[in-house]
């Protein structure tokens, strides 16, 4: 299984990013998909989730201005980012998860991707 993340980068507070996380590899519609992020000094954090049937959960510190999809038929999940705040600054990592049933779950990580937010 391979992900590969784009979208990150450099925006003001308040602006909005898209990050993108292709998956190759797997049957990506079997899968569920995480965004997590790591601050620097901070502990990893998981930002967002997307069931395989597109049931989504969101962080408290994200709810109402992030928004996690997916496009199966591109084997692609979305973290769309509003109203960033430099407090969101950290590298994004997309996580796929795949489960073939008890003590078969197995979890692939991207590259991660930097999103810095100041002015």
């Amino acid at each position: 299984v391979q992900l590969v993340e784009s979208g990150g980068g450099l925006v003001q507070p308040g602006g909005s990013l898209r990050l993108s996380c292709a998956a190759s590899g797997t049957i990506f519609s079997r899968d569920d998909m995480n965004w997590y992020r790591r601050a620097p000094g901070k502990q990893r954090e998981l930002v967002a989730t997307i069931t395989s049937d597109g049931h989504t959960n969101y962080d408290d510190s994200v709810k109402g201005r992030f928004t996690i999809s997916r496009d199966n038929a591109k084997n692609t999940v979305f973290l769309d980012m509003n109203s960033l705040k430099p407090e969101d600054t950290a590298v994004y990592y997309c996580v796929l998860l795949e489960d073939f049933g008890p003590g078969r779950e197995y979890e692939y990580w991207g590259q991660g991707t930097q999103v810095t937010v100041s002015s």
